[in-house]
């Protein structure tokens, strides 16, 4: 019945696959490039058991750059825009709606994955994060 952590959770309690499943598991599969952790990775902060639901909670309101800075793999710093990760983190987030009607579909993923690919082959110039600079990005 699906891979534990990336099953959605329509599929977990119905057991019906859609193309919004799918839409789901990569909305994991990106959390956990972003954040350099497994699905289930008992690591997570505030006790949480998997990368899913700690994103949910941390994504309680909006994606905010503090949030979104906590959770980008520390080996990856200064290699990326502060701009680019939240919106990689914005898609991410909204492939894991709990609401699958809010989930974009994949064609939509693949244009944003594709901004993303052109704003970073574009924007040598961006803002980089460094967590130790004093003024914030």
């Amino acid at each position: 019945m699906g891979t534990s952590g990336y099953a959605a959770p329509e599929y977990v309690a119905t057991g019906h696959l859609t193309a919004k499943c799918d839409v789901y598991a990569f909305g994991v599969v990106m959390l956990e490039m972003l954040s350099g952790k497994r699905a289930m990775d008992r690591s997570w902060p505030t006790g949480k058991l998997n990368s899913v639901e700690w994103s949910q909670w941390t994504n309680s309101d909006l994606v905010s750059k503090q949030r979104v800075l906590q959770i980008i793999d520390a080996r990856v710093e200064g290699q990326y825009s502060v701009a680019r990760a939240l919106k990689a983190a914005d898609l991410a987030f909204r492939c894991l709606s709990t609401d699958s009607k809010l989930r974009p579909n994949m064609n939509d993923v693949v244009n944003v994955l594709e901004e993303l690919q052109e704003s970073g082959d574009m924007s040598h110039n961006e803002p980089r994060h460094n967590p130790h600079a004093s003024s914030s990005n």
